[in-house]
Order: structure tokens, then sequence, then C-alpha cells
């Protein structure tokens, strides 16, 4: 607990933000002889209020003129709410409930707590205050109390505020954490100087005395769980400003610990205490000034206490602190890059941090939340080991053979040791001794092979490398995506997250930890030739990202230039070459293209040749999409490479020839015949009934689902079903219909209507004139809809739309859009027309940015241009949609000739760009 901080005192030209005698001569002006309490009150508000807009203009004026100085403007809003409490205090005990003998118990202290209590706050963040009495409130204090809080909230501030009694304080201090801290913040603004001073004494010496280490294991504890709710990486990419990872309450948390451990009142004592060099604590004020900037600036844009910095926030916010554009990177990833290195630097300080607060505690018992050493090795190059962690024998260790910055990281890799804090802050200190003579050392290399191709945790290891600059600096190329974030809504993660993200989920495959989620790539893990040459190629595949052209074109010379430095054989660079540079063909062709044109396999195959690179591809996508973020990977993605491998597999083995369709097709029948207890009559007539792409096409369990569904429909003209399709994570819709053109827009439209997003679709036609169409249907969240009501209302709004029962087009117009953030991102749409992708079909592929009912105006569009669709495959990369259309003209044919195909392409492009082209209208 303390007073005023100095950080009010270096304010530059205070009376600008608020005159405090100005203001109080104002106050005093007020009808002098009034007793009218009411009318006195909403006097001074008018007064109070006029001066708090102008004084936020003021602080807004000087943050858009020096758009950097976030420490300053934090102060300067705390300053202002100071002297306006102050004018209300003194107006309220002087003017509106004035007591002329107050006793002992009429007394009342004011005191900042929490954020505002350190003398930080946003525009919009609360004013979190205490009013303190000696003992329980009298009749005077409530009066008081109430008062001031109406014309605060009056005001429109947030208050948030507590009335104790010097006992009550410091029982609940006692009892509850969120309270103690605010406490340990907590500054006198004014009123009773005595009673606050009273209560700092009490709080220090029956609260704070002998609880050091409780205190501080409970805020750590407190931290890790804010991290795992928050997404546990200072890397993503929408990231929380105040309570992520590498924000503003970790830098708190630094401080709140020093200051209840040594009883300071700045962060700049806790370097006479030991806690902070001097040039960490520049870094601590370095990344907090930073972090306020950006968080006034936030609230500002946003007109309320907003902490998340969400994409549409980022490009404003850039511009506003004056960030440019560069070649290969815009102002907002520079903007960005910047953010994520000052969120490492908070994690470096907080890792030192501790270590220096882990020294001073020695005696006391083990360390701070950090595992204890499972067993002391021997053979440590001349490194040692302090209290259970890799350290240095002498600070210039490093100097004498800087190969060593390389090798103590393998051998904590090779031990399972942590590398103590000392140890890393050298390393950082000295990572530019790593030049080009290190950089081509083959004993530098060959240690930095084995952690990343450990078979033990090799992401933890390289993180720990990231952390201290040694990543970066041996591998100039990953140095270049160090924090660098990708502008869009798919990825969650920086490049170097995201790589070494990866790199921990293949070491997990290949150890069997993930084979529920991929039983194929866990078994096929094991049989691998090429082990490091899959590793080295999920370190490499994104690390020409922000070179302003084809990052796998240019990714695969970077893996040219470095494998053979790494120690690798021409054939092993020739294959990591090859996989960084086809590294998103495995998910193009699964998500965009139809597995069951047999075509699309034979492109895919040519392209692949091996059956060793189609094993490695498979593996090095999986972890590419998983390592993308939560919830990117599911079922369904999972089964379309499981078929795309299986099918190219066969192929590969069988020496490019289409053998095995056939029997495919026939073991599938003979199964469908089995399960569904048929005879041979019926299964013949199925078998005339429906088309070989059909059998190729759809998994048995989606053939067995049909076959009962046509059963049932008998001889209707139209049946609708909606089921649950655990298997892929969706909700399978059966349409069986008398085919028409429109058919599938009017669909499209009615799942859309009914809140699905529709995320593949077979459309099948049989030899009778029946259309049997299936679509996979996930909820906007990317969940199956499962209950019972939503699953009718799903089928009745898709009957109703086939019969035609309701204006379609007038129901899609009047739904409100959604998806606000993705129009953060601009895309301008394109249209791809192949006649070459398949031997049947014209392949059309549509880039647009995603938007609710863009399948149906795509759709839609196709069915005006007098086409038929065959089949749809829909991808979303965030807020981009690649939709994939298989067609032919009305009489089964490919649409061929220029004009016809150049309309098509307008149309396609009309449709796509709609709804932008509305809102510009």
């Amino acid at each position: 607990m303390r007073s005023m901080p100095a950080r009010f005192e270096t304010l530059p030209n205070r009376r600008q933000i608020i005159d405090r005698r100005a203001l109080s001569d104002a106050l005093g002006e007020l009808t002098p002889d009034s007793a009218d309490i009411t009318a006195l009150r909403q006097g001074m508000v008018a007064l109070m209020r006029t001066a708090l807009e102008a004084g936020r203009a003021e602080i807004a004026r000087r943050i858009e003129e020096h758009p950097s100085r976030g420490t300053e403007a934090s102060s300067a809003q705390a300053f202002l709410v100071d002297q306006i409490l102050r004018l209300i205090y003194d107006f309220t005990i002087q003017r509106l409930y004035p007591i002329s003998n107050p006793t002992s118990s009429e007394r009342i202290a004011l005191i900042a707590v929490g954020g505002y209590g350190r003398g930080e706050m946003a525009p919009f963040s609360d004013v979190d205050i205490a009013f303190l009495t000696p003992w329980k409130q009298t009749g005077w204090t409530e009066q008081v109390i109430e008062s001031m809080l109406y014309s605060l909230w009056d005001l429109a501030l947030k208050v948030g505020h507590s009335s104790r009694s010097l006992n009550e304080m410091v029982r609940m201090a006692k009892s509850d954490l969120t309270i103690r801290t605010g406490l340990l913040e907590a500054r006198y603004v004014w009123g009773d100087q005595a009673l606050y001073d009273e209560a700092s004494a009490r709080f220090a010496r029956e609260v704070v005395a002998g609880t050091a280490r409780t205190f501080i294991a409970e805020k750590l504890e407190e931290r890790n769980s804010r991290h795992k709710r928050m997404g546990d990486s200072r890397y993503v990419v929408e990231p929380n400003l105040k309570e992520g990872k590498g924000g503003l309450r970790d830098l708190h948390t630094l401080f709140w610990i020093g200051k209840y451990v040594h009883q300071v009142s700045t962060v700049a004592e806790l370097v006479d205490k030991g806690l902070f060099t001097r040039e960490e604590l520049r870094r601590f004020q370095k990344a907090e000034n930073f972090l306020w900037a950006v968080r006034c600036h936030l609230h500002t844009l946003a007109g309320r206490a907003e902490e998340r910095l969400t994409f549409d926030f980022q490009r404003e916010i850039a511009m506003r602190m004056r960030y440019a554009d560069r070649p290969g990177k815009s102002a907002v990833e520079r903007f960005m890059q910047h953010y994520f290195l000052i969120a490492k630097q908070v994690g470096d300080l907080t890792a030192m941090f501790l270590a220096h607060l882990d020294d001073s505690f020695a005696a006391r018992g083990r360390r701070f939340g950090l595992p204890k050493l499972r067993r002391s090795p021997r053979k440590l190059s001349g490194f040692i080991l302090d209290r259970g962690r890799l350290s240095l024998p002498s600070d210039d260790f490093f100097e004498g053979d800087p190969v060593r910055l390389i090798e103590i990281f393998a051998l904590a890799d090779k031990h399972e040791v942590e590398i103590h804090p000392s140890a890393m802050r050298a390393a950082a200190r000295d990572a530019k001794l790593i030049d080009a003579r290190i950089r081509k050392d083959p004993r530098a290399n060959a240690l930095f092979l084995d952690v990343l191709t450990s078979h033990r945790d090799p992401e933890s290891v390289l993180r720990w490398m990231n952390e201290a600059t040694i990543f970066g600096r041996f591998v100039p190329d990953f140095g270049r995506v160090v924090a660098q974030m990708q502008f869009d809504m798919y990825h969650h993660y920086t490049v170097d997250e995201h790589s070494i993200r990866a790199i921990g989920l293949l070491a997990q495959i290949e150890k069997g930890d993930l084979k529920e989620d991929h039983p194929l790539a866990s078994g096929i893990a094991r049989q691998l030739v090429s082990r490091r040459v899959l590793y080295v190629s999920v370190l490499l595949h994104d690390i020409a990202k922000g070179r302003g052209g084809d990052h796998s074109v240019l990714g695969a010379e970077v893996a040219m230039r470095l494998c053979p430095r790494l120690g690798m054989t021409a054939a092993e660079t020739e294959t990591v070459a090859w996989l960084v540079r086809w590294h998103l063909l495995m998910s193009a062709t699964a998500f965009k293209r139809d597995l069951a044109d047999f075509k699309t396999i034979l492109d895919f195959v040519e392209t692949v040749q091996s059956p060793e690179r189609l094993r490695l591809l498979l593996i090095l996508t999986i972890v590419d999409i998983r390592a993308v973020g939560p919830g990117v990977w599911n079922g369904w993605k999972r089964q379309l490479l499981s078929n795309l491998f299986e099918a190219a597999e066969e192929v590969l083995r069988l020496g490019h020839k289409q053998k095995g369709r056939e029997e495919r097709i026939a073991a599938k029948q003979q199964s469908l015949k089995l399960a569904m207890a048929w005879n041979d009559s019926q299964i013949a007539k199925a078998a005339r009934r429906l088309p070989a792409s059909y059998w190729i096409a759809e998994p048995l369990d989606i053939l067995l689902r049909n076959a009962r569904h046509i059963a049932a429909a008998g001889d209707r003209p139209l049946s609708i079903a909606a089921q649950v399709y655990p298997e892929r994570g969706a909700t399978l819709v059966t349409v069986y219909a008398s085919d028409h053109p429109g058919l599938f827009y009017r669909v499209a439209g009615a799942i859309h209507l009914a809140g699905g997003s529709i995320i593949d679709a077979r459309i099948h036609t049989t030899r009778d004139g029946m259309a049997l169409d299936n679509f996979l249907v996930q909820d906007p969240f990317g969940r199956p809809f499962d209950d019972v009501d939503r699953l009718t209302r799903l089928e009745r709004g898709i009957e109703d739309a086939l019969a035609n029962r309701n204006r379609l087009a007038d129901r899609l117009a009047q739904r409100p859009l959604a998806r606000t953030r993705a129009e953060a991102f601009t895309i301008e749409p394109v249209v791809l027309i192949d006649n070459r992708a398949s031997n049947r079909y014209t392949v059309i592929e549509v880039n647009a940015r995603d938007r609710p009912a863009l399948l149906n105006a795509l759709a839609h569009a196709l069915f005006q241009s007098k086409v038929t669709i065959h089949s749809a495959h829909i991808a979303t990369y965030g807020e981009r949609a690649v939709d994939t259309f298989y067609i032919t003209d009305l009489i089964g044919d490919k649409v061929d000739g220029a004009t016809r195909l150049k309309a098509l392409e307008r149309r396609l492009l009309d449709a796509a760009a709609g709804e932008e082209a509305r809102e510009a209208a």
C-alpha cells in the first residue's frame, strides 16, 4: 500500500489534463447558499462530466501525437480519475453532507486498488476503489459513500468498489487471494491519511508478513491457469493484451511477487533487491510501455474495455502507431511481429525473475513451479549442474568455444534436464558469437540435427533455443520468420511457433501418443527409411513465408542450400526440397478435388512418384494442419487424406494402372448385400441403377445409410434424412428426389437458413432419373447438428425449399450478415476453370471471402449457366473459402468454348463478390 505514484509527477503539463484548483473554485461558486442536495449534486456532476471529457480528449490527443508513449497515457488516465475523485470527495463532505463535529468513527480514507492503484488505466478501464472506515459504518459515512458512488455512476464510469472497516479489510485479505492482490497495489487517493497509514501498516504486519512463499506459489499457479485458459502460447495471432501469455498481467505478476517479498513501491526498486538487473529493468519498462500504448489505442478504437487484439483492430492500430509496409511484409504484419517479440521478452524476463527469486529462497526448499531433477548426468562436456539445471562453469564459457551455444541444448535434450536461466541469459547475450564459421562447423550442425530429430522432446528444446535467439542465429532463414504472424483467420500462431509445434506433433505421432487420432500415420512413421528427412522438412516447410513469393518454391531453394550444411546427403537434400515444394499438394488434392475421379489420383501420383515420398508427405500434411491451431483438424479431413493415401498407394504399387477399381466396386457391393441381407437379384438391381462413380465415391457406411433411406422412401418423389455422422464430426443430410435443375442450390440455401454449413457434397443421379445427394453439414462452430429438433427443422426446411413453399431468395436476402471478423480482410474473388483435371468433368475452383450463403450463390450461378453439378468440395481456410465443383453441360459433356467459359467465369465472379458489391452500392 502506497501514496501518489512517482509516474504522476513526471506527467508533462498536468493542468492541461485537468486543473483541480480551477474546478474547485468553480464548484465553490455553485449556488453557495443552497441546501438542495439533489440540485447541488447535479451541478457538480455536470462540471465533472465536462472536465472528464476534456481530460480524456487531451489524453487522446497526446497519444495520437505520440502513439508509442503507453505508460504516459496510462498514468494520465489514472491521474485524471484521481483529481475527479478528490473533487467529488471534497464537495460531498463539505457541501452535500457537512459535519461540524465528526467523531472518531466518522472518518473515511478513499484508496485506489488494482491497476488503478498502480496508477495505470486504459481509457475504459474500471475505476477500482475502496472506502475504508475505522470501524462499522455510521449513518454519515454511509451517506457519503452512497452519494459518491451515485456521482461516479452518473459520470458513466465503471466502478469496482468495496466499503470495509480495518478489521474487515485484514480478515478478507487473509482469506481471498484476489482481494489481497488488489490491496497489495492499494494507494492513498484522498480522505483520512492517518487511517490509510494505519491500514497500510496492518496489511504489512498482519497479512503479508511470513506468507511470501504461499503468495508466490498461489500467484504462479494462478498465472499457469490463466495461460491455459488463453491458449497457453504467447504466439496466438489474436492475443489477449491483458490476460494472455506475454501480456500485461504477466508483468504485473512479477511486480506483485517482488513487492510482496520485498515491500517495494516501484519496479525500479527490484534492481536493488537483486530480482532484476538494470538491463532487465529497461526491458521490463520497454515492454510495459509498448503494451500500454497498444492497449490504449485498442480501447479508443473499440469504444469499450476491449482486451483482445482481433484482426479488425490490428490493421488500424498499426496505422495509428505509424508502421509502414515493406517488401513482402505489410504494416500490420510488422506491427504484430513487434508485438510478439515484446511478448517473448516478457517470457524471458519471467524466467530470469523466477531464477533470481529461486536463488533467494534456495535455502528454504525446492524451486518454484519447476520439477525436481530425475537423475544426475555425468558427461557434461565442461557444463555444470546448478540445483538440477544445466549451467556454466564461468561467465565466459561460450566465448571459449561458441559451438557450446548449440551443445548446451543438445545436452539438455540428451539428459532431459532444464537449462538454468542464468545460462539462458548468457546464451542470449552471446548469441552474436554464432557467425558464418560456426554455422558451417560440422560438429555444431551435427548437434543441431541431434536436437531436431531427438526421440525425446525436440519441441521443448527447440523452443528454448528460439527463446534464447540461438535458433534464428544458427539458421538465419528461420530467424526471418521468428514472431512473424500470418494475417489471416486460419493460422492461430506465428510461423516459428507453428513450425516448432508441428515438430512436437511429429514426435508424438512417431512415439504412438496420437495413435487414436492418427492410426494410419502412427503405423507408417515406424516404417520410414528417411526419418531425419521428415523432421528437417517439417522444420523448413514454411521457412520462406513473408518473402513476397510462393513460399513453397522459395522454401525448396532454402532447403537445397541448408541441408548439405546440416550434413545431409544429396539424396536426402533432394527429398527435403521436394517435400517443402509440394507440402500443400496432398491437402489441396484431398480437400479440393473429387477423389472418386481416377484422373485426380493419377495426377497426384504423377507428382509424388514414390511410396516413400507418399508416406513422408502424408505425415508432413497431418502435422502441418494440426499445428495450425485447435479445432482445425477433424475426422472428415482424416478420412479424405486416408482415402487419397490408399488410392495413391494402390496406383504406385500396381504400376500406374487402374487395376483394383472394378474389384473395389464389387467388394463394396458384396459388403452392402450382406449388411442389407439382400439376395443376388436385389444387389444386381442396385448395381444397375447406380453409376460406378457412386460406388467409388461413397464409403460403405454411407452406402448402407443410403440403401436404407431408398428402401424407406419407396415410391415417394421426395425423401430427406438428416442424421448425426460422428465418424466425420458432421451431420449427413441425404436428399432422394426426382432430379431437376436447381436442386443443389435450393438445398444449399435451405441448409444455410437452418444455420448449417456444407463441408462436402456428393451429387449422384440414378439411371431412372432420381437424384441421390449426400451433404456433410456442420453448425457455425464446426460441430454436427445432433439435437432432434434441429435435425427435424433441417429436414423440413429443405423440403419447403424444394417444394417452393417459401421464397428462398427473399428469406436469404433478409437474413442478417454474420462473420464481421472476416470483413477485416480484403480477398479478391478468383475463378479457375480447368478442363484437364478430369477426363469426364470440367473442374471449377472458386476462391472468395467466406460468408454465409456463399455456396448457395455459387450454385445458383451454375444453375443459371445451365450446367449440371456432379460433386462439390468445400474447404475453408479462416476467412477464405475454396469451393470446387465438378460440372458438365446438360447433355453430360465437358463445358468448352471460350465465349461460354468466359460467361461462366463472369457469372461466378459476380456471385462470389455479390455481398461486397451490394455493400459498396
